[in-house]
This record gives structure tokens, C-alpha cells and sequence, in this order.
């Protein structure tokens, strides 16, 4: 195993991929060639702000001897870029969701499993420090309830808030629960755009456990929880503060006895690991945590969310809401 640095690249440098290029930089073992964006004055400003090159298009990658990259283009171009990047022999790092659509999020896996290249898929919510601590206490969950509430900003405004923000949480849920959904309901409206805003899903599984989602990008706060419990147990997950609370119900006395417990977590900017992790598996051939299998589930999900959102909106005639096409 070789302990070059590995060289990396951010293709499409809006907002997320700046943040990109930041902690690139930060990563011990990676080496950060440069930016390729099809906004030229913006790929010049954020190579200049962060002391990188320009790379003028995908095509320069290989002969730049890059090896690994992020895919922070709009969603609707992760099918076609995300194979260019995977077919030219470097490993990928979409950003969520995988892909416009579950063909094109097919395409994609199979263009990694040709080309035997890795694609990690940028769910960060899975590195977050209180998600890996609940990894180890998670037994049997029955029920959980999720708010990611966030104020208004006019980014990701392409896509519904169910998959610019709901998806991480389904995503998470999905992880946590090996068992296949047999009945959703879901409601939306656009609120701010002419995208669904604000959504709330409820999700039941075979195995009975059942999810509350809510997701919303026009809310006075900014809200990022977890809760959910299983026998004897109930666990409050913050993701902002990375803490998780675990209330446990312990009976070996005489009377029942309440215990709070807070699990240890150990702070870091999720993006960092999550990048970290990306690196380990470039280096090692380890496949990823977030497998590009993971990514398609978790938008095969947001479909049906989205799906049951159209036929409620549907059902009631809601003037507002403007039915389209799931992907």
C-alpha cells in the first residue's frame, strides 16, 4: 500500500463544493490538485481562495494524475458526469442524492462496478459523531422521530426539500432498520418556491418499527434531532451538538430505577470524516460505508415519500402544489 499522497479534486464548486475544497486541504494523506467548474469566474475564485489550480474540464483530470474526486454538481448532472468521472478511472464521491433518478443511479453503480472504482455517495449525516455513538447502543428501534428544520437560504432550491433534506434522515432510518417499508404517508407544499418546503412522512416497516420525518427549509430555527426508543430505552440524538442522551430503565432492585446516560462521542466536522473515510477507501479498496447500493435506497425511499406527497397534494386538490414526475 502506497503512502502518496492521493490526488484528489472537486468537480463543481457551488456552495457545497467550496466546503469541499476547505477540508480537502485539511486531510492529512490527500493531495488537492484542483477545481473543475463550468463557471469559469467561479472556479478561478475559489482556486484562488483556497490556493488550488484550475483544471479547465473533466477530460484534464487524468492527465492531471488525479485519482479520486468529488461530484458537487447540481443533481441532475451526477448521472452524466458521475460516469465520465468513473469510466476515466478515478473513484467518486457523489454528493446526495446519488442521482436524478433511480436509472440513473443504476447507471452509475454499474459504471463503479465495471471500472472496479469506488463510489461513496455524500450522505455526511452518517459521520456525524452522534450517529457513529448510536451505531453501538442500537438494538431493536420501534419508533423514531426526526426534525431537521432549517431557515430559509436560497440554495438547493432544483429540488424538494425531501430530498435536499429529508433524505439524510431517511438515509440514517435505513441504516438502522433492516426491515422493507409496507406503508408510507406523506404530505407537502410548497411554501418559499415552487418545490415542496416543508414535508412530513410516516414510515412503518415489516418488522414494526414505524418513523415520523419532518423536514423543513422555512422554519424560524434551525432543528436537527433524533429521538427514538426501544425496549427499556429511549435515545435523544442532537446532530448539531453531536451528543446523544440514552435513558435506560433498569429493574435488577426492588423498585424500577430511571438512569441517564450521555454516550460518549468524540467531535468532529462530519464532512471531515466523512472525506476521511472516502481516503481510507480510495487507499485500501475498502468499499465505503455510504455505498453507492445505500444512496439508491435512500432515494428510492425519497421517492415514495415524494410519490405519496403528489397524491395527497392530489387527493385534497391543493391549489399550490404543482404535481410532477418522480424520478
Amino acid at each position: 500500500m502506497s503512502d502518496k499522497p492521493i490526488r484528489v479534486a472537486v468537480v463543481g464548486v457551488g456552495e457545497f463544493g467550496r466546503n469541499h475544497v476547505r477540508v480537502w486541504r485539511e486531510i492529512q494523506g490527500a493531495e488537492l490538485v484542483g477545481v473543475v467548474d463550468a463557471n469559469a469566474q467561479r472556479a478561478k475564485t475559489i482556486a484562488a481562495e483556497f490556493g488550488t489550480c484550475v483544471i479547465p474540464d473533466i477530460q484534464s483530470l487524468a492527465a492531471e494524475g488525479v485519482q479520486a474526486a468529488t461530484l458537487a454538481v447540481p443533481t441532475k448532472e451526477h448521472g452524466r458526469i458521475g460516469c465520465q468521472l468513473l469510466n476515466a478511472g478515478l473513484d467518486v464521491l457523489a454528493e446526495k442524492p446519488i442521482a436524478a433518478s433511480l436509472k440513473e443511479a443504476d447507471e452509475l453503480i454499474a459504471a463503479a462496478s465495471q471500472n472496479r472504482r469506488i463510489l461513496q455517495v455524500g450522505h455526511v449525516e452518517r459521520f456525524n459523531p452522534a450517529v457513529t455513538a448510536i451505531q453501538k447502543i442500537v438494538s431493536r428501534p420501534m419508533f423514531f422521530e426526526v426534525h431537521r428544520l432549517g431557515i430559509f437560504t436560497p440554495r438547493s432550491l432544483d429540488i424538494d426539500v425531501v430530498y435536499d433534506v429529508m433524505i439524510h434522515d431517511l438515509d440514517i432510518v435505513l441504516s438502522l432498520v433492516d426491515s422493507p417499508v409496507i406503508d408510507l404517508k406523506a404530505v407537502g407544499i410548497p411554501v418559499m418556491t415552487d418545490k415542496v418546503d416543508i414535508a412530513q412522512a410516516r414510515i412503518e416497516f415489516e418488522n414494526g418499527t414505524v418513523a415520523n420525518f419532518t423536514a423543513s427549509r422555512v422554519s424560524t430555527e434551525r432543528v436537527r434531532k433524533m429521538r427514538f426508543f426501544q425496549e427499556h430505552e429511549y435515545v435523544s440524538l442532537d446532530f448539531t451538538r453531536q451528543d446523544v442522551l440514552r435513558v435506560r430503565v433498569e429493574s435488577s432492585g426492588p423498585q424500577p430505577e430511571i438512569k441517564f446516560e450521555k454516550v460518549p462521542t468524540t467531535p468532529e466536522e462530519p464532512l471531515h470524516a466523512e472525506l476521511r473515510g472516502f481516503l481510507d477507501c480510495v487507499r485500501t479498496r475498502r468499499p465505503p460505508v455510504v455505498d453507492g447500493a445505500a444512496g439508491r435506497r435512500a432515494l428510492e425511499l425519497a421517492n415514495r415519500v415524494m410519490a405519496a406527497t403528489i397524491e395527497h397534494a392530489q387527493r385534497v386538490q391543493l391549489a399550490t402544489f404543482a404535481p410532477q414526475d418522480v424520478r
